[in-house]
């Protein structure tokens, strides 16, 4: 689930493969819901109800410390410069929810808001991303929202990124459908290295 890696201070709407979640750097947010659908007993003891919504102005305040937490940024490992900048973040998911080529949705739990799935154009090609509360990772969020968003975004292929290391994300992936088509090596600005990224496809 390709996390658009869009720049928040970036004000250029168009991706590119260099620069591209909520689409923080449009691009590369790369699965951040790293829900990490453990086991499955536990995963229907802690099941929540996710939907979908539109995102909404009171969401905002929510997203911005979800999209600041330490250890979701590090495992999202490509992302906006400086995730503290509030007054680049708010122009940034303003462009976003009024962008034509853009579709945003809020996630919500038990109808409490969790995070957002989204997906966005690079180069031609249909990417998503998504970024979930920490808090609920391993509680099958990632991959009900998944499974959601494909009802809504019917685009064909649908392409993925997420950093190597981020075994949850890759997992939630896989289960909705989606097929590893190779490896790059890029810099990710969380760690402060050039990281392995694992690209994906979904065909059907």
């Amino acid at each position: 689930m390709v996390i658009a890696e869009f720049s928040w201070a970036n004000n250029d709407m168009r991706a590119s493969r260099s620069d591209c979640g909520v689409f923080g750097h449009l691009r590369r947010v790369s699965c951040l819901m790293a829900a990490w659908d453990i086991a499955d007993g536990l995963r229907r003891r802690s099941m929540v109800e996710v939907a979908l919504r539109s995102v909404e102005d009171r969401d905002l305040d929510t997203l911005y410390d979800l999209m600041r937490d330490p250890e979701s940024v590090r495992m999202a490992a490509f992302i906006a410069r400086d995730p503290d900048d509030r007054e680049a973040f708010d122009r940034h998911m303003a462009r976003l929810r009024t962008s034509p080529d853009l579709t945003l949705r809020a996630v919500t739990g038990d109808g409490r808001f969790l995070g957002t799935i989204g997906s966005f154009f690079v180069d031609g090609d249909a990417e998503i991303t998504y970024w979930i509360d920490r808090a609920v990772w391993g509680r099958g969020v990632a991959s009900r929202a998944l499974a959601l968003f494909l009802q809504v975004v019917e685009v064909r292929p649908l392409y993925a990124r997420a950093a190597s290391d981020n075994l949850g994300s890759l997992r939630v992936l896989r289960k909705a459908g989606f097929t590893v088509i190779g490896t790059e090596v890029a810099y990710a600005s969380a760690r402060d290295a050039e990281i392995e990224e694992t690209i994906l496809r979904l065909d059907l």
